[in-house]
């Protein structure tokens, strides 16, 4: 039984963010090395503490592509047990313009590379896709789902401890 006299006793999903970044009809994705496996994702990563969540998948996202990019709206919020580890994964996802790419940036560890795909191209990963929130996220974009970016909101001082 959790109380609010332990806090460590509380459980904690992970909070993740992700960015669908479109250039017509391509996405950029991630190939990564995932417990041995080659997968593909978005770019996507944990949220980090002192860090706002459009500044996490801002960051993420230049990490593992080297894109530097421009949030536009969020797509989604979406809930998730990973097979991975058995743990929830709540994923907040945007979307994103490319605005420039740095060739010469090392990738985060375990990104092999980034790439663009089509939507078929994509489909066609089938179970090497990391999570099924992939598909799903892209799917949400084309059917016009979009929320201004205001409905996430950060009240924490940038640089404090929450």
């Amino acid at each position: 039984m959790t109380t609010p006299d332990n806090p460590s006793d509380v459980w904690r999903p992970h909070v993740t963010v992700a960015c669908v970044v479109a250039d017509r009809d391509r996405y950029l994705m991630v190939e990564e090395e995932v417990n041995g496996c080659v997968a593909y994702n978005q770019p996507a990563g944990h949220l980090d503490d002192c860090e706002s969540l459009q500044q996490a998948a801002v960051r993420e996202t230049r990490e593992e592509t080297g894109w530097t990019v421009a949030l536009t709206h969020l797509i989604g919020v979406h809930q998730w047990r990973s097979k991975e580890h058995g743990d929830v994964i709540v994923r907040f996802t945007f979307a994103a313009k490319p605005l420039s790419h740095d060739s010469q940036q090392a990738l985060d560890v375990g990104v092999r590379r980034a790439l663009w795909l089509t939507r078929q191209e994509i489909a066609a990963l089938g179970g090497r896709l990391r999570s099924p929130m992939v598909l799903l996220s892209i799917d949400e974009w084309l059917a016009g789902q979009r929320l201004p970016l205001s409905v996430v909101n950060c009240l924490m001082p940038e640089g404090t401890a929450p």
